[in-house]
């Protein structure tokens, strides 16, 4: 089937191209971009975008889409919907699941579910070492070749820096990056971030500390290596301090940030609102300010969900006791549209770090329109104004600390590999 997206302003990084071009999808790939495409075969399907915006279609390096073992708080099926509601057609799932992705038979049963329920592309993540433990490593080539993209051990750092050496080592054989979550634990154990918020609240707190020296660590095990890290969910002014001047000396360094680190500050968990409770926490104006200037550097390479969906009764408890996360799939791409209205970015530079440099990072051949592509696309307009509800959300997870917010920018379509995954009720029927 043949999809001919019509008179839209077509901005695609990857290809430098900010333009008005018609995109003209012949089954799961981009057959042609060109102006004034005519309607010329029997079948083939019109979207009219014109008076918006067609891109490639985002690709998410850090999600949790909870299956296998978490299905009460999100399954494949219900988070590739809301990755897809939220413009995003390459999804990549960490290994935290129950049993943890450190083995193929665990790897093969995400690739399975993904190709029979998903809305979207899953890429799962293995994990680096057996059970999250960093005592031992997974079994690396044999995830690698049922289908993982990248390692992590998200959600724990992995403590054993001669293990993680060996990992880094592994990573290069096989061309995968590893996705470092930076926290020292022995310096962490609170649930905000220290600070002034912290003090007024009383709640226990993260120093930022806890993430920069890992930072430091992992950037100097890598460099050692001769590998490339990726540094996830980067939120603290000294973290990116560490890796600016790191990527002066060393260019496998990359490092991503997520939305609600440039969105919101640590005076948000003064409400004790548990849908605030991040990790890394909330931080400082002078943090949100930080990053905001690290994505204009480009210091922040990649922009990232951190989608964390969790069941109703995690939240609605004390704070201390409450889960950490976020549901970000729905809000993330509008959120970060504030960074263009803001003047941080300009629309191509946002968009690229959500797709041409997400596709660099894990070698895989998506982000682009360009012809021979395969078909994943999205429509959105960046000036329609929507109010987030969170009992509208296609995620399992309504714990967001955004419901009730006004956000400018909303995705309207999204066709991943050739097929339409999402459309907006308000958009025209294709």
């Amino acid at each position: 089937m043949k999809i001919l997206v019509k008179g839209g302003r077509l901005v695609d990084p990857g290809q430098g191209i900010d333009a008005k071009l018609d995109v003209l999808l012949s089954g799961n790939i981009v057959e042609k971009i060109d102006k004034d495409i005519p309607e010329k075969d029997a079948g083939m399907k019109v979207v009219d975008a014109s008076g918006h915006i067609v891109a490639p279609g985002l690709i998410d390096v850090h999600a949790h889409l909870r299956e296998p073992g978490y299905e009460y708080k999100e399954t494949i099926r219900t988070g590739t919907m809301a990755a897809a509601k939220g413009g995003f057609t390459s999804v990549v799932c960490m290994a935290n699941t129950d049993p943890v992705n450190d083995n193929k038979s665990v790897t093969e049963y995400i690739i399975k579910m993904a190709r029979l329920e998903g809305a979207c592309r899953v890429l799962p993540c293995g994990a680096v070492s057996k059970g999250l433990k960093g005592e031992e490593l997974s079994d690396i080539g044999e995830m690698y070749e049922a289908g993982i993209v990248a390692l992590s051990d998200d959600g724990k750092s992995v403590k054993n820096a001669g293990l993680l050496r060996r990992a880094f080592e592994y990573s290069l054989l096989f061309n995968i990056p590893i996705i470092s979550h930076c926290e020292d634990d022995t310096l962490s154990g609170g649930f905000v971030n220290e600070g002034a918020a912290s003090v007024k609240s009383g709640l226990d707190a993260i120093p930022s500390i806890a993430e920069e020296v890992i930072v430091l660590r992992d950037i100097a095990v890598a460099r050692y290596a001769d590998a490339p890290v990726h540094l996830t969910h980067i939120s603290a002014q000294g973290s990116l301090e560490a890796i600016a001047t790191a990527k002066g000396r060393y260019r496998k360094v990359t490092c991503d940030t997520c939305p609600h680190y440039f969105s919101l500050t640590d005076e948000a968990t003064l409400g004790y609102d548990t849908n605030t409770k991040v990790n890394p926490p909330l931080r400082s104006q002078k943090d949100v300010d930080a990053v905001k200037e690290a994505l204009r550097n480009n210091t922040v390479d990649i922009i990232a969900t951190d989608h964390a969906p969790h069941e109703f009764t995690s939240k609605d408890v004390e704070y201390n006791l409450a889960t950490f996360g976020i549901s970000g799939f729905e809000t993330a791409f509008a959120l970060s549209l504030a960074l263009v209205h803001e003047g941080v970015l300009t629309l191509k530079e946002l968009l690229g770090k959500f797709t041409v440099n997400p596709a660099r990072l894990l070698n895989i051949p998506y982000g682009t329109l360009a012809p021979g592509s395969t078909a994943d696309l999205i429509v959105f307009n960046p000036s329609i104004e929507w109010t987030v509800d969170a009992a509208q959300f296609l995620s399992k997870g309504r714990n967001t600390p955004f419901s009730g917010w006004k956000l400018k920018g909303k995705n309207l379509l999204t066709i991943a590999g050739g097929k339409i995954a999402y459309r907006d009720p308000l958009f025209k029927k294709a």
